[in-house]
């Protein structure tokens, strides 16, 4: 029997339940594995509180990132073996298939053999962060050396992916964060320039940090009236893209600057990247060759076990954390 985390109604951290199930036999096109690690995202926090894109369909079982080892394969699967280490790769309906226990299915389109030379748990923090920065900063951005690029929330997994990307290419990250807290972590994670939002003028510093240019890129999970500074801070014909919704406030669309300055104003998610085969395999590509350098490294904030889940979902809607939350089966 599989240890499985579900939610029967909609709510705060608590809601969520550890139950046991035998799961069913992978169908075709599907892979079972032993669940070594979970990645957490705020992705399911918003769908455990009916704060996502989709509404989630009761009883439901969250998570979308994991690693782990193949117990079974379906008809159809090929290129993987029982007894491969493997990770997942976000990308589907959770409606559909949930991570959050011990064991899990999950489409094959979505299992990756996990990178050599990574344990379990930073198996586990690789794909979702990474492929989030680099399908908006690479993949449709087209980021070049000596673009200047703003990171809000800039200690989040995704954010930090996005200082790793950045550096690795040339291109310049421009870190923002809300207290003085995180600034010295963020300058040790690679960030030359860190702006703190609650205390500075972030279009003034933007402006004095690129020689009065402007940022070529914003890479923006909160939404928001905030939007609006980012606008002034950005360079002519810039691109602002809005990948989260961590504001529960309407986002407008600034119609000043985006006029002024021929901005583009992009909604974002990774699925961006699952969707387009050629796209996928450059990200995919990108992201194991900058493990094997160095270059890309998940920073780890803190580890948890199982039986903590409902703690370990407190903890990420804290905003305490400076890299990603794992939780360890």
């Amino acid at each position: 029997m599989a240890r499985v985390v579900r939610f029967h109604k909609a709510g705060g951290p608590e809601v969520l339940q550890i139950e046991e199930e035998q799961l069913p036999k992978p169908k075709a096109g599907e892979v079972h594995f032993a669940v070594t690690a979970i990645g957490l995202n705020r992705a399911e926090a918003a769908f455990r509180s009916d704060n996502y894109m989709e509404s989630p369909r009761l009883p439901a079982r969250p998570g979308v990132e994991a690693s782990g080892r193949v117990l079974a394969i379906g008809e159809g699967v090929t290129g993987l073996s029982v007894g491969d280490d493997i990770s997942i790769v976000p990308g589907f309906s959770q409606n559909d298939y949930g991570l959050y226990g011990s064991e899990a299915i999950v489409p094959a389109a979505n299992v990756i053999k996990s990178p050599p030379g990574l344990d379990p748990v930073k198996a586990a923090a690789v794909w979702s962060a990474y492929l989030t920065a680099w399908g908006a900063i690479i993949g449709v951005g087209n980021a070049q050396k000596g673009d200047y690029v703003i990171i809000p929330a800039a200690s989040s997994s995704v954010g930090i992916a996005a200082i790793q990307i950045c550096n690795s290419i040339g291109a310049i990250p421009i870190a923002a964060t809300r207290g003085k807290d995180k600034v010295a972590a963020l300058h040790k994670l690679g960030a030359e320039h860190v702006i703190v939002t609650k205390e500075q003028d972030l279009p003034a510093e933007v402006a004095r940090i690129t020689g009065g240019k402007g940022a070529r890129i914003a890479f923006d999970p909160v939404g928001g009236p905030y939007i609006e500074t980012l606008g002034k801070a950005m360079g002519d014909e810039g691109t602002i893209f809005v990948y989260g919704g961590l504001s529960d406030q309407e986002t407008p669309f600034p119609r000043r600057f985006a006029m002024g300055k021929g901005l583009s104003i992009a909604g974002y998610t990774m699925r961006q990247v699952k969707a387009r085969p050629d796209r996928f395999e450059r990200a995919v590509k990108f992201v194991i060759d900058g493990l094997k350098s160095g270059a890309l490294d998940p920073v780890i904030d803190k580890v948890f076990t199982l039986d903590q889940i409902v703690e370990a979902h407190r903890y990420l809607e804290s905003n305490q954390q400076i890299g990603k939350i794992v939780v360890k089966v």
